[in-house]
C-alpha cells in the first residue's frame, strides 16, 4: 500500500475492550471511540500504540479505601495477530527490536481500521529492554522516555516496515508521540543524501522541519502540568542515541531550558493544533500564546455507549442512528413513557450489579447520582461532601438519594489515593442516612453500566483544568442529564433546565485557578435541593423531558462522528 491518503493516529493508550487493559482513562477511551468512528466513516486511518503487556493495573481497595495495584496481564496472542515485519531503534547505544500486533476495528459498513500495538518483548533484546512495553505510565522518567521513543520513533519505522509509505498526516493524540516529528525530519535528511541511518552524519535542518510541519497534527488534552511530559537533556542524550548529534545541533532551539518538553516539540512541528473543547482552546491559546490554537470538541462513539435497552429504543424509532448520529435529534419525538421504561431497565442492571457486589441494598425507585472519573485531585470527587450535614438534611427533607462512585488513582498519585480514602470515610459516616458505594477497578464495562444506570451525572472539576471530559457525553447518549461545573464540554452542552444543570455560574476561561470549593458546594446543594431532586420526585414528566433533550441535543452532537468530520475538514485533508 502506498499510504498516501492514510491518517496515522499515534496514541500512548487506547481503550478498545474490557479484556485489553491498554488505557488509563478518558484519553484512551477517546482514542478507542475515535477509531470506531473512523471505521464507521470509512476513513483510511492506521493507529499506532504500545502493547502494555501487563496492562494499566487492577485496582484493589482495602477496608479503609486505600488503593493498591496489581498487574493486569491479558492474553495478547489470543486477541491480537502477530505481524511478521520487524524494525529497530537505538536506545542507550543498543539496538532494540520491535514487533507489532494487529487488532482490527470494524465499522458499521464493514470497513476496518487496523490498530498496531508495538512490543519489545523479544528474545533478541536485552532483558531490561523487553519490559519497555509492559506497563502503561509505569516506571521512572527514563522508562517513560524509552517508551515514548518506541512509540514515536519506532512507530514511524514500523509503519514503513508494514508497507505504509507516504502517510498523508500524522495525528498525535497528546505529546507522548512527539518524537515522531524528529524521525520524520531525519528521514528527510536521509532521503536528501540517499544514505542509510548508520552512514549519515547529516543534521536535521530548519528546512527539513519546515517540510515535516505540514504532515503533523497535534491535539493537546490537558492544561494540567502533569500532562506535559518533560525530560532533562542529559537523560535525552543518554537514551536517544541513534541520531548522531541531532540534539546537539537543534536543542537550543526547542530545549531552551535544557529540558525536552514533548508538548512544545509537538507544537513546534505541527501545522494544525487544537484543544478538545471551545473553552479548552481558549485556555490552551493563553498557555501557548505564540501558536495558533484551534478547538474541536471531543465526542463519544454513540453505538458503543448506548445501553442495550436504549439502543433498542433507538432502533425501533430512529432508524439509521448508528450511521448518522445527528439523527438522534429526532429523539424529541420519543414518548417520555418509552424513555422512562428503557432507562428503568438500564438502571435495574446497574443496581443489580451494585447489590451483588456490595449487598448495600440499592433501590430502583430511589434517585441515583453517579460520579466515575479518574481519581485526580483537580476533579474534586469529594466536593459533594463539603457539608455532609447539609447533604443529609436534603435527603431527609426533599427525598432520598443514593450515590455510585468509581475511579482509579495513578499508582504514584498519593493525593489522588487520599481522595478515594476520604470518600470511604464519608461512606461510613453516612451509614443509615445516605447509601454510598465506591466500586473498584473502573473500566469499560463498569462505565457502560454507570453512565446508563444512574439518574444524574455529577461532575465537579476545578476550572479551568477540565479540558473536555467525555463521561457526561456517554451519559447523555442514555438520556442521563449532567449536573456539572461549567468547564470543558459542559460549557457548550449545558442549556440550563433543558439538557441538565450547571453548578455555579459562568467560569472565566482564563488560566487563574482559584479555590472555589465552598461556593461551588453551596451552589450544588442549593440546586439539588430546590430544583433537581424535587423535579425527579414530584414531576417525573418534566424530568423525562430533560432526559429527552439530553439525547436530542447533546448525544446528536457530542459524538466522534461529528468530531472526526471536523478533523477531516479542518486538519486531515485541508
Amino acid at each position: 500500500m502506498d499510504g498516501k491518503n492514510y491518517i496515522a493516529y499515534f496514541t500512548m493508550e487506547i481503550g478498545l475492550a474490557e479484556a485489553m487493559p491498554t488505557y488509563a482513562g478518558g484519553l484512551g477511551i477517546l482514542a478507542g471511540d475515535t477509531v470506531r468512528s473512523a471505521a464507521d466513516l470509512g476513513i483510511q486511518m492506521v493507529v499506532v500504540t504500545l502493547l502494555h503487556r501487563k496492562g494499566y493495573f487492577r485496582q484493589r481497595l482495602d477496608a479503609s479505601g486505600w488503593q493498591s495495584e496489581e498487574d493486569a496481564a491479558w492474553p495478547v496472542a489470543e486477541l491480537l495477530q502477530e505481524m511478521e515485519p520487524r524494525c529497530s531503534i537505538e536506545i542507550e547505544g543498543r539496538q532494540v527490536l520491535l514487533r507489532a500486533w494487529k487488532y482490527e476495528v470494524k465499522g458499521v459498513s464493514g470497513y476496518s481500521v487496523p490498530v498496531y500495538f508495538l512490543d519489545t518483548d523479544l528474545e533478541q533484546n536485552a532483558a531490561p529492554d523487553r519490559t519497555f512495553t509492559d506497563h502503561l505510565y509505569g516506571g521512572d522518567m527514563r522508562y517513560r522516555l524509552c517508551q515514548e521513543s518506541v512509540l514515536g520513533i519506532g512507530g514511524v519505522r514500523m509503519l514503513h516496515a508494514l508497507g505504509y509509505n507516504e502517510i498523508r498526516r500524522f495525528h498525535m493524540n497528546e505529546g507522548h508521540a512527539a518524537l515522531l516529528t524528529l524521525e520524520l525530519a531525519y528521514e528527510l535528511s536521509m532521503q536528501a543524501w540517499d544514505m542509510a541511518y548508520e552512514q549519515t552524519k547529516h543534521i536535521i535542518t530548519p528546512e527539513m522541519v519546515h517540510l515535516v510541519k505540514p504532515k503533523c497534527i497535534f491535539t493537546t488534552h490537558t492544561p494540567v502540568p502533569a500532562g506535559q511530559d518533560k525530560f532533562p537533556l542529559d537523560l535525552v542524550h543518554r537514551v536517544i542515541t541513534g541520531y548522531q548529534g541531532v540534539f546537539a545541533e537543534r536543542e537550543k532551539e526547542f530545549c531552551p531550558d535544557c529540558v525536552l518538553n514533548m508538548t512544545y516539540l509537538a507544537l513546534d512541528n505541527s501545522h494544525y493544533i487544537n484543544g478538545v473543547a471551545k473553552s479548552h482552546g481558549h485556555v490552551a491559546q493563553q498557555m501557548f500564546s505564540k501558536y495558533d490554537i484551534h478547538s474541536i470538541t471531543n465526542g463519544v462513539h454513540v453505538a458503543t455507549w448506548a445501553a442495550p435497552p436504549i439502543a433498542k429504543l433507538f432502533d425501533e424509532h430512529i432508524p439509521g442512528w448508528r450511521e448518522d448520529n445527528a439523527s438522534l435529534r429526532y429523539a424529541l419525538n420519543l414518548s417520555k413513557r418509552l424513555i422512562w421504561a428503557a432507562h428503568r431497565q438500564a438502571k435495574e442492571a446497574l443496581i443489580g450489579h451494585v447489590n451483588r457486589l456490595t449487598g448495600i441494598g440499592f433501590e430502583p425507585e430511589v434517585f441515583t447520582i453517579g460520579f466515575a472519573r479518574r481519581a485526580a485531585v483537580y476533579k474534586r470527587a469529594d466536593l459533594l461532601f463539603w457539608d455532609t450535614a447539609r447533604l443529609i438534611q436534603i435527603a431527609k427533607n426533599v427525598g432520598p438519594f443514593q450515590l455510585v462512585y468509581a475511579g482509579k488513582a495513578h499508582p504514584q498519585d498519593t493525593p489522588g489515593k487520599e481522595v478515594i480514602r476520604r470518600i470511604y470515610e464519608i461512606k461510613e459516616a453516612l451509614k443509615g442516612k445516605i447509601k454510598l458505594v465506591y466500586l473498584e477497578n473502573y473500566g469499560i464495562d463498569l462505565a457502560k453500566l454507570i453512565t446508563s444506570g444512574v439518574d444524574l451525572w455529577l461532575n465537579t472539576p476545578q476550572p479551568p483544568l477540565e479540558a473536555s471530559g467525555t463521561s457526561g457525553m456517554k451519559a447523555a447518549v442514555n438520556g442521563i442529564p449532567s449536573f456539572s461545573i461549567l468547564d470543558g464540554w459542559w460549557g457548550e452542552g449545558c442549556i440550563e433546565g433543558i439538557t441538565g444543570w450547571a453548578i455555579g455560574g459562568d467560569k472565566d476561561a482564563g488560566m487563574e485557578s482559584r479555590d472555589t470549593r465552598a461556593e461551588d458546594a453551596h451552589a450544588l446543594y442549593n440546586k439539588l435541593e430546590m430544583i433537581i431532586l424535587p423535579m425527579f420526585c414530584n414531576e417525573p414528566d418534566r424530568y423525562a423531558e430533560v432526559m429527552r433533550h439530553s439525547i436530542a441535543l447533546n448525544a446528536s452532537f457530542f459524538n466522534t462522528e461529528r468530531m472526526l468530520s471536523q478533523y477531516i475538514t479542518k486538519a486531515y485533508f485541508k
